[in-house]
């Protein structure tokens, strides 16, 4: 892994081919569509790098174009809790975004990846003008929410290998990550960050 810092102040305009893997775009009206397409920009963080860090402020809502991240947090001893992995097409850090609050958990890149973020009054703008962005959040919602009730019904069990399968399983929730595809090459040390 490389340094660990925050790579989302080194940012450009997304590309007519990175818009085109954004799933929610999908979902607006041609107005609504431009003026977001105009506001979204991406970053490439490497392995180690941060695209947020726990305790910072919100200040864009983030989706993998490509490449694997992992979402997690720090106890106060230092150990990490791994929540889940990100895979493409995923969007990730609405609720933080809707409540305008600091970010609960830290999000890295495991392998080198694309990241797209959209700025935080850009994202409240489309909450406040656009039906299939709403539906579109709500879904992200209700999808995660599932996937938390179901990783913590796998953690009682207390089993590595249901620990492991739910990690990878997860990685391939069509709702979640729109362009994971049938197939995700992931490394050993890819996959011991995840699950640990």
């Amino acid at each position: 892994m490389s340094g660990g810092h925050s790579v989302f102040q080194r940012r450009r305009a997304c590309s007519p081919e990175e818009l085109a893997q954004i799933p929610w775009l999908a979902h607006l009206t041609p107005e609504e569509r431009a003026r977001a397409e105009a506001q979204i920009v991406v970053s490439d963080p490497l392995p180690g790098d941060h695209v947020c860090r726990m305790g910072r402020p919100a200040t864009y809502w983030f989706g993998v174009i490509e490449g694997l991240l992992k979402m997690s947090s720090e106890t106060a001893s230092g150990r990490t809790i791994t929540f889940t992995g990100v895979a493409p097409g995923g969007w990730f850090g609405e609720g933080t975004v809707i409540k305008r609050e600091p970010y609960r958990y830290n999000i890295m890149a495991l392998r080198k990846s694309l990241v797209a973020g959209l700025p935080i009054d850009s994202f409240h703008w489309l909450l406040d003008h656009s039906i299939g962005f709403n539906r579109f959040v709500m879904n992200q919602f209700n999808e995660r929410l599932a996937q938390f009730i179901e990783a913590r019904e796998i953690d009682r069990l207390n089993t590595p290998d249901a620990r492991v399968a739910r990690s990878l399983a997860a990685l391939f929730n069509p709702a979640l990550f729109h362009n994971t595809g049938a197939v995700l090459r992931i490394t050993q040390q890819e996959l011991a960050y995840l699950v640990g």
